[in-house]
Order: C-alpha cells, then sequence, then structure tokens
C-alpha cells in the first residue's frame, strides 16, 4: 500500500488528503471517500480505517475540511456545515476523477459529525454505491440535550456572542471542543477528556478551540431526515453509550433507511476508534464495504 499527499478545490479554495494505493498490478479499483468528526482532522485516527480498507483492495480518499488540518481556508477553526458539505461534494467530484479508480463505485465514509454530513449528502447523488455511517450525529436536539441544561446554558451562551461579536470584529471568539460534563464545551461529558484526547494526540496540528458561532447552528441541524432519500446501502455503527451523538436517534434514523445495515456496539463515542472495538468495527465495516464495491 502507498499513500500519497493530494488536494483537490472546493469552492475556489484547496482541500488537503490522503490518497491510500492499494497493493497490486493497477486496474479500476472501488474507492471510499472519508471525512472526520467535529473539529477534527485526519491525522486523527482515520489512517488506522483507511489501512484496513486499502489492505482489501479498496483505495481511500481522506481529507481534511476547509479551516482545518493542511486544507486551506480562514479565518482558522471555522466549522461550517455547509461549507463541510460543500468539500465532501468537490472530495466525490475529485475522487470521479483519478485514474485507476472506478467512478461507479464509489462509497462514503463519515464519523461523528461526519457521519451526518455523509447522511445528508448522499441523498443528492445517485451515483454512489454505498455509505458508512459511524456513530454518526444525526439530531442537533438530542445531543444537545445529552449536555444537560449547565452545559447546554455555558455553550449556548459562548456560541451566541461568537456570532454577534465575532462576525462583526470578524475575529471568531473560541469554545473548547472538549471537557468534562457540564463545562462549556462542544463535547462535553465524562468520557470526552480521555477519549478525545487520545484522538488529539495523534494529530500534529490539531487545536483545541473552534469558533463558537457552530454551537448554534449545529442545535439546529438534522441530518436524520434526509436518510429515507439515500437509494444505497448505509451502514450504522452504533454505539449504545454514546454521550456525544446518542444512540436512539440514529436508530430511528436507520429504520427510515431503505438497505441499512446496522451494528451496535455497547460502547462509548471515542471507544470505536481504539482497540479492541476498532478491530470489530472496522473487520465489520470492511466486510460491508467489499460487498457493496464489488464490481
Amino acid at each position: 500500500m502507498e499513500r500519497v499527499e493530494v488536494g483537490f478545490d472546493s469552492e475556489g479554495q484547496r482541500c488537503a488528503a490522503w490518497l491510500y494505493l492499494p497493493d497490486g498490478p493497477p486496474k479500476p479499483r472501488p474507492l471510499v471517500v472519508m471525512g472526520h468528526g467535529l473539529g477534527a482532522d485526519r491525522e486523527m485516527g482515520l489512517d488506522r480505517y483507511a489501512r484496513r480498507f486499502a489492505a482489501a483492495g479498496i483505495g481511500v480518499l481522506a481529507f481534511d475540511y476547509r479551516h482545518f488540518g493542511g486544507s486551506e481556508g480562514e479565518p482558522r477553526q471555522l466549522v461550517s456545515i455547509a461549507r463541510q458539505r460543500a468539500d465532501w461534494r468537490s472530495a466525490i467530484a475529485y475522487a470521479r476523477t483519478l485514474r485507476g479508480f472506478d467512478a461507479t463505485r464509489i462509497a462514503l465514509w463519515g464519523s461523528s459529525f461526519g457521519g451526518g454530513h455523509v447522511l445528508s449528502v448522499a441523498p443528492e447523488d445517485d451515483y454512489l454505491a454505498g455509505v458508512v455511517a459511524q456513530c454518526p450525529f444525526t439530531s442537533g436536539w438530542a445531543s444537545a440535550m445529552a449536555k444537560g441544561p449547565i452545559g447546554l446554558t455555558k455553550t449556548g451562551t459562548v456560541a451566541m456572542t461568537d456570532l454577534i461579536i465575532g462576525t462583526v470584529r470578524r475575529k471568531p471568539i473560541g469554545i473548547r471542543l472538549a471537557g468534562r460534563q457540564r463545562s462549556a464545551a462542544l463535547m462535553s461529558a465524562a468520557d470526552v477528556p480521555e477519549g478525545f484526547g487520545r484522538l488529539a494526540e495523534e494529530s500534529t496540528v490539531y487545536r483545541p478551540k473552534v469558533a463558537a458561532r457552530i454551537g448554534l447552528s449545529a442545535l439546529f441541524d438534522a441530518p436524520a431526515k434526509r436518510v429515507k432519500d439515500i437509494k444505497v446501502p448505509v451502514f450504522y455503527a452504533v454505539c449504545d453509550n454514546d454521550t456525544i451523538a446518542p444512540a436512539e436517534p440514529t436508530l430511528k434514523a436507520a429504520a427510515r433507511t431503505k438497505h441499512a445495515v446496522v451494528k451496535q456496539y455497547p460502547i462509548g463515542h471515542f471507544d470505536i476508534y481504539f482497540d479492541d472495538w476498532f478491530e470489530k468495527a472496522v473487520y465489520d465495516q470492511t466486510e460491508f464495504l467489499t460487498a457493496v464495491l464489488r464490481p
């Protein structure tokens, strides 16, 4: 397997990406487009999944959203739902131009916030082969309620301040991505500091804060509303003890998905990236992708 640095244009700015080239004779191969979650970059755990998919003969394009990681975009650390979904569309379009890959055998893989993105983008594209939504963000309201009233109030206050003051002065007011329960952080629960911290330690470019305004726009985002329009098989990896993207709305979304494959794991949101649970999840996902991406 070979991993090369590539890039593509998204609304006039460059998105940085890794392209994984499976071993073996050159031939049109399937491809998985991968994107991460809230405030994360491709260095945070995606390589483990990508290498397993490549070992199964599947190419991988893992990219950074604009404003994050190696991608362009100012101000830095700005999370925009609309821009990130535009990045997904641009990544898919770029994937279809890659030599040595089959443009009719492309799947999407998104985790957490990225899982919500793939569920939102997939209904727009009639030529995808499949979707993997890992512990996906399906309901902003459900994620907000999981924070509890104290954490929600603190986060909402900072988000509103950024929306009003940060927008006017064109310099975002930052909020921590990860914190303990009832803290002023976008993700706040008992398992967040350790779980998200393990992912953050893997990145050389990670920054602990993002523009706080996303706390408001995410509240009203509901990717689950679009799943009934997805025409291709969708693999839902559901973490039963998820404190960030609660399992119940995800299971309801899966029930409304025409061709859903649901795998439940008795773990928290971040456990799926590591150790034995990673091994279980990546095995299940590779099996799914191999099936939907066969010629």
